[in-house]
Order: structure tokens, then sequence, then C-alpha cells
């Protein structure tokens, strides 16, 4: 018997693969909920055998996949069903094969090429206390794990490696220090200070932010920026978001392993693109943000079902995706940064242009974003046309990220200090302790609530983001001019 993993979301359960030879006329079958691409993986290991020099066994060849109940997936299962074959053979040694795990897909000359999932199987693997083999091409994702890794080039290297004639290049584990990579500087917008201010608030506190804006006034550069003030990504962190970029098969930049993500997805795409989806449950966009950015401009030109299906994540930070007889869970903690206009021309308000929307026109046009989902933004703020004066070659240059950022870092170290997590995730139970607040606050959040009719979540988002203001303050009890501050950065549409 060998061991293997498939894939399940963003999991990895553990699959034995046993190979029974028998006498008869010769068949090779393979049970135990294989998917296409693992039944196709009889014609590439016969061929792999034979092309590796090994003579392929006559006879009835029976490889199960348990557990019988666990759907298989991918070109994963080749290498482990093959030396299966050559160990029920007497080609291959036993012993010792369950003490590793083999991933690979096999080409017909003996070749092992890469497969998707690499790095969650091994993460699994490293919690197993087991040794892994994967594909050369996977071998550095899997040394971001805790397991020691073997690379494996060919079949036939390695049947060598586990009859002892030849060793296998091994990987020690290998998780490079943060950089910070080519990000944008918060330098290079001129003027907004309210936006400037808000933007250093959202990434302080992890809040989800809209900005709103005639054309051209800095929303985008203010988004692409803030990936460069928010704190760097724990390894746990990072290691959670890599998984998704290996479940898509993508090739993980070590060196920017550490970096937040920032996705940027247009407003055409489907359902299925931002939260993920298929017949195989796939992860979206809104799970490659994880623990990242998730930008949306021209927030009221995506579909209103697009967008309402952002609303499960944004609350519970996961996805949980359903189909007949299947069930995957993605994480999608992101932070939520949209952009918008004011109106369908997009220069109602602005003094510099001229708005002939019709009021009719404006509240359809802003219309179609859900007051739910209006809801679960923490920051509404208003992004002007900046004065002439900023924009002057001698004009005084703008703060920098790495200051904004040094801020950030030290108010989120008091937040993972206090409640083990950002202010935007602190949950409602846990409000009255971790959000003290003077009487004179409180009296100022009751007025806005009861004027503006604003909701409970509302409530609870807004003393959520004056928590972030006073950390950034260093102070530890809730003023009314941090529930000020926090009203005013959330203006209403």
């Amino acid at each position: 018997m060998l061991m293997s993993r498939t894939q399940l979301g963003i999991q990895a359960p553990p699959v034995s693969i046993e190979v029974f030879l028998s006498g008869g006329l010769p068949t090779f079958s393979i049970v135990g909920l294989p998917e296409t691409a693992v039944r196709e993986s009889k014609d590439r290991v016969r061929g792999a055998i034979i092309s590796s020099g090994f003579t392929f066994p006559q006879g009835r060849i029976t490889v199960n996949l348990g557990p019988a109940d666990l759907k298989k997936t991918g070109g994963r299962f080749d290498l482990p069903i093959a030396l299966g074959i050559l160990a029920a053979s007497k080609i291959v040694p036993t012993d010792g094969l369950l003490a590793t795990e083999f991933y690979g897909e096999l080409g017909l000359n003996g070749d092992v090429h890469p497969v998707p999932g690499t790095l969650p199987a091994a993460l699994r693997a490293a919690e197993a206390g087991r040794t892994v083999m994967v594909p050369r091409a996977n071998g550095l994702e899997a040394s971001l794990s805790s397991a020691e890794v073997l690379l494996a080039d060919s079949l036939l290297q390695v049947t060598a490696h586990l009859a002892g004639t030849a060793c296998a290049d091994r990987l020690r584990q290998s998780r490079p220090a943060p950089t910070s990579g080519n990000v944008p500087d918060m330098c290079e917008v001129r003027g907004q200070p309210l936006a400037r201010r808000a933007m250093e608030v959202a990434a302080a506190g992890g809040h989800n932010i809209l900005l709103v804006g005639p054309p051209g006034t800095g929303k985008s550069m203010l988004a692409r920026r803030l990936p460069g003030i928010l704190p760097p990504m724990s390894e746990a962190e990072a290691l959670e978001t890599a998984a998704i970029d290996s479940i898509l098969g993508r090739k993980l930049d070590l060196a920017l392993w550490r970096q937040r993500p920032f996705r940027a997805p247009h407003h055409t795409a489907s359902a299925a693109a931002l939260v993920g989806g298929g017949s195989d449950p796939r992860p979206g966009e809104a799970s490659r943000a994880h623990n990242g950015v998730l930008f949306l401009d021209e927030l009221p030109e995506f579909s209103r079902h697009v967008l309402e299906v952002l609303r499960e994540p944004l609350e519970s930070g996961a996805l949980t995706i359903s189909r007949v007889g299947r069930q995957a869970e993605f994480p999608a903690n992101f932070q939520l940064v949209a952009a918008m206009n004011p109106c369908p021309c997009g220069y109602l308000g602005d003094v510099g242009g001229d708005c002939r929307c019709s009021a009719d026109r404006v509240s359809q046009y802003r219309g179609r974003i859900s007051g739910p989902l209006l809801d679960r933004i923490d920051i509404l703020v208003t992004v002007p046309r900046p004065p002439k004066d900023c924009l002057r070659p001698d004009a005084p240059a703008a703060e920098a990220s790495a200051a904004i950022a040094a801020r950030v870092a030290k108010a989120r170290a008091k937040q993972l200090e206090r409640a083990g997590t950002s202010n935007a995730r602190i949950p409602v139970k846990a409000l009255e302790e971790l959000c003290e607040t003077t009487a004179d606050s409180w009296d100022l959040l009751e007025r806005a609530v009861d004027r503006f009719a604003l909701s409970a979540r509302a409530h609870h988002r807004i003393r959520r983001v004056a928590r972030t203001i006073a950390d950034l303050a260093d102070e530890d009890i809730v003023a009314a001019s941090h529930m000020a501050e926090a009203l005013s950065l959330r203006q209403l549409l």
C-alpha cells in the first residue's frame, strides 16, 4: 500500500493506493470514485512502466483508491499507482513505502510532471509525519512546508531511490524573509488628505472601504497602494494564501510569497469567477485575495447578482461551494476596496464638471448597490478633485508608504495582542469588552444612529472603526473625538 492525497477545497484528505494482481485475461481497473483524469491514468501508467524498461504485468490489475466514498481527481495518482504495480510485481521493495507520500503525473516516456495542489498536500503530510516525493517543478512550493521533500524526475529515478541504488535530491524547508516587492508608494498620491487618512484607518483595522468621486481623482491610485501600507503577512497567513495559488496550479514566486495579494477583477466578471465554482469547485478572485485586497473598480457596473454573492465572505471570511454530492470550502478573508463615480456621467458635485444626470438616473445608478452590501462596508468617503497646486512639480511630497505602514503596524499589533484579530473581525459579543467607550462618545453614536436611521450592523462597524482610530492614537478608551472621526468616515450615498 502507498499513500497520496486528493484535493477537496483547500483540504488534502489522505488516499491509500492498493494494487492487486491476479490471473486471468489482461484487464486494468481503478476503483474508488476516480474521475476521468484518474481513470485515464491507466494508459499513462502502462506507457511509463514500459518506457522505463520494466515489464508490465499480464493478467488482472485492480487498483483501489481508498476511502471508497471520497472522489479522486487529477493526475497526481499516476506515480503512486505505477509504484504500486511495480511493488506488487516484486520489482520495487515495499519496505518504508508507507513513510512517504507520492504525488506526480506521468508522461508516456516515464517523466514525472507537476501537479496542482502540492503545497496543501505537503502541509498535511508534514502534520502526519511523512516524507513527500513530488515532481521537481513542485519542489520549491512543497519546501514551504515542514515535511522532508524528495524530488522526482522520472519513474526510473524514483524506483532507483526506493531500491537503494541511487538517492533522490532532497530539499530543506525554505521560507524566505518578507520583501516589499514592487508595490506603488502613497507618496505618489497628491492631496486627498481625507482619503489618505481613510486608507490608513482601513489598513490599520482591516476595514472595507468605498471611495466615491469623479473620474481621475485618484481612487484607483489609492486602492493600488493599500498593500504597501498593510502589515506583512505572518507565515501562517502566507501559507494559506500560497495554498490557493497551488490549488490553481500557479507557479509560486517565493521572493514575494509574504506579500499580500491584490486582485482587481474586471466588472464583467461572473459570480463563479468572483467567488469560485464549477462542477469541480475551484477558488475564485475572492479566495485569491485571501489575506489581501480585493479591489472592485466601477462598483455599480458589476452585476447586482455578482455583488450579492460577496455578502457571505464579507461576514464570515470563508466561502462554501456546494454541488451534488460534493462540498468545498475556501478561505476568503479579504479586505474589500471599492470605487465608484457619484453618478452615471461621473461629475455630480464636481466643480470642474458639468453633470446633466437626472435625479432618477442618479438614484437608479446608485441603486445597483444594495443596502445590505453597503452595510458591510465600514468606511465610505468622497474623493474630490485635488487642487491644482498639488499637481505642480515643486509641490511638497506627500507622506511615503513606509511612514504610514509603521503606524499601521503598531496599531495592528495592539489589536492582535488585545483580541487576536484585527478590529474589523471583532465578534459582536466582544465589542463591549474590547471597545470601551466614554459616555460622550456613546451619546454621539446614539444621536447619529437615530438621525441617519443606521442599522445595528452599521452601529457595530462604526464602533470598530472608532476602536481603530483610538489604536492609531495609542489610546485605550474610545473618546468622543475618535467616534466623531469614525462617523465622518461613513458618509452616506
